[in-house]
């Protein structure tokens, strides 16, 4: 029995440390760079993006990324896009919603963070008489609580594949979608498009390129990257959460091994996907989900605060 426990000891010694060298830097290996050339778009002269920012949550940046020091709290985004498009208007998730508490409220105690809220999609396209008939939809780069929370007040069709359906009908962190779900039309796509970029199938939303969904499930069984070719060429990847923050690109750092684990359904996916975004940095501005600084690009939606 002795021996039996001391064998016990000793590999939960040897998880620990396995645990705490998985937030050291340890860069991915770099893939080769995207030479090929970029795939044709023809996006209308009138074509657009926005950001709305709609609150921030905190976190350590030894959580968002290998080698994020000990002491540096970092602020997440929760920004959802709108991209303006004669065809029909489309926002790329939806930020905090006006029950924000409450569903982070539904999270363990462990993973909650101070937040601060702003006003919400809902309330930022309001305020400015935006004709929400314009909408085809929310395309969610996933369904975690912090990119659907905002669908709470939008009375318009949420966009998911059938691998994200597979993934909301049974996962504990889907329950926030449930929720605000419950009274949405949901509008299924299909990966029924060539490679696109270095991943394997795509969705050509409007059919000119300028909006090209592709399949990147890993962190959820069905999240996705958006890519956005605007008229003066500018190309944007809004990659969700294959990485939280812009080193998982810049430094070539994913997430630590513990948080992997914790986090993603199949890390080894989310690995490849974002090897297949590091290569293209180049020759597109990546944006993931929760990185402030990477929405710096895209102009703000202008409406006037209530109060001021």
């Amino acid at each position: 029995m002795a021996i039996l426990w001391t064998g016990v000891a000793v590999a939960g010694v040897a998880a620990v440390l396995l645990a705490i060298r998985s937030f050291r830097p340890s860069p991915l290996p770099a893939p080769a760079p995207w030479t090929d050339p970029l795939p044709p778009a023809a996006p209308p002269p009138d074509m657009a993006i926005y950001r709305l920012p709609t609150g921030t949550y905190q976190n350590k940046a030894f959580l968002a990324y290998r080698g994020g020091a000990f002491s540096e709290t970092r602020r997440f985004a929760a920004t959802a896009v709108l991209v303006r498009h004669p065809a029909g208007d489309l926002l790329i998730d939806a930020g905090f919603g006006e029950n924000v508490a409450a569903h982070i409220a539904t999270m363990p105690s462990y993973r909650r963070s101070p937040h601060q809220v702003g006003a919400t999609v809902y309330q930022q396209l309001s305020a400015t008489s935006y004709d929400l008939a314009r909408l085809r939809g929310v395309i969610i780069t996933h369904a975690h609580w912090d990119h659907v929370s905002g669908l709470d007040r939008l009375p318009v069709p949420i966009w998911m594949n059938a691998g994200e359906s597979r993934y909301v009908d049974r996962a504990k962190d889907a329950v926030v979608f449930r929720d605000v779900s419950r009274d949405h039309e949901i509008h299924r796509y299909s990966f029924d498009g060539p490679a696109y970029l270095g991943f394997p199938r795509s969705h050509d939303v409007h059919g000119d390129g300028s909006v090209v969904i592709v399949e990147a499930g890993g962190h959820t069984d069905g999240s996705v990257v958006v890519f956005v070719t605007l008229p003066d060429d500018r190309r944007f990847a809004f990659i969700g959460d294959l990485t939280w923050q812009r080193e998982g690109v810049t430094l070539r750092a994913e997430r630590p091994g513990l948080l992997r684990m914790l986090a993603d359904v199949r890390p080894a996916d989310v690995r490849t996907s974002l090897l297949r975004i590091i290569a293209l940095a180049d020759r597109v501005h990546v944006v993931p989900a929760h990185d402030v600084g990477a929405f710096d690009a895209i102009p703000e939606w202008q409406f006037t605060p209530a109060g001021t």
